[in-house]
């Protein structure tokens, strides 16, 4: 089992969209519309009355690993619209999990979208981590669910166009 510790990402990936940055961060910021996306993350909702990304702003993830399930607390630490979202995750008792980072850059035909993420779980907590997940290679997981994630990501985007720019 590989256990990277930060600064080294545990797990990345790239995928190219015909989209505008402006309209990848409006969807990757949203984590509501993001747990429809996501491989583990079924759902979320903000939290202590925050209605969008800001730094600082909380928002609860609800997980599933087939019969198993459980949330976390996610502190967004970077909101730059069109170029970066980034946040830390916890678990209850504020153990830190890891962190997530959504890097946006502009190409020719739409943008480079990278997804990378750090574990910062401590050692003590990995057991518990393997239980409650049912995960034992956690950043092989991550590698595997961002590769899906950025899939439905781009899909979600190319076949909706403009779906999220008149949001209110």
């Amino acid at each position: 089992m590989r256990i990277p510790r930060f600064p080294e990402p545990a797990a990345t990936g790239t995928v190219t969209i015909g989209a505008t940055p402006d309209e990848v961060y409006r969807v990757i910021s949203d984590p509501p519309s993001m747990a429809l996306l996501a491989e583990e993350t079924h759902s979320s909702r903000w939290l202590d009355g925050a209605t969008g990304p800001a730094v600082g702003a909380r928002f609860r993830g609800y997980n599933r690993n087939g019969p198993r399930r459980w949330s976390t607390t996610c502190s967004i630490t970077d909101a730059e619209p069109g170029r970066r979202f980034a946040y830390e995750v916890a678990a209850p008792f504020n153990v830190p999990i890891s962190r997530w980072q959504y890097d946006i850059e502009p190409t020719a035909d739409g943008c480079r979208v990278t997804e990378t993420n750090w574990l910062r779980v401590p050692t003590w907590f990995l057991p518990f981590g393997i239980l409650i997940t049912g995960v034992a290679d956690r950043a092989d997981a991550n590698d595997t669910n961002i590769a899906a994630t950025l899939r439905r990501l781009k899909a979600y985007l190319e076949t909706t166009p403009n779906l999220h720019t008149d949001r209110r």
